[in-house]
């Protein structure tokens, strides 16, 4: 009787597993005080961008998005550029362990001419 319970709960965990989100998916939250135009995200080994993963819109001051990938995708090294929209300077990050992180909270300082983030 304990295999067969076994097996049904083993059954329970693979299919819940299965309809998850992909290990990478996290939020982007903008804490900037400026709109950003553009946010790209690249396996860190990559030479490219690829294209922009907000697409047409921009991601205004204290917005979040909800950045998701296939479940195909096993890299959990990725890079982060995102770029104000008001004069197109930019912010990277590299080596961010999206397995690992599911927020990602970025912010600017006025003072130091800065940007961070913070990875959740």
């Amino acid at each position: 009787m304990k295999p067969l319970l076994l097996a049904a709960l083993l059954a329970t965990v693979s299919t819940a597993a299965s309809a998850q989100e992909a290990k990478q998916d996290f939020t982007l939250v903008n804490k900037t005080g400026y709109e950003l135009g553009k946010v790209y995200v690249a396996p860190s080994k990559s030479d490219d961008w690829d294209d922009d993963i907000l697409g047409h819109d921009t991601l205004g001051d204290g917005a979040s998005a909800e950045i998701k990938f296939h479940r195909a995708d096993k890299t959990c090294q990725w890079d982060l550029k995102v770029v104000y929209k008001i004069d197109n300077t930019n912010a990277v990050w590299h080596g961010i362990n999206l397995c690992q992180v599911e927020k990602i909270t970025i912010r600017y300082n006025k003072s130091t001419d800065t940007t961070s983030a913070a990875f959740d």
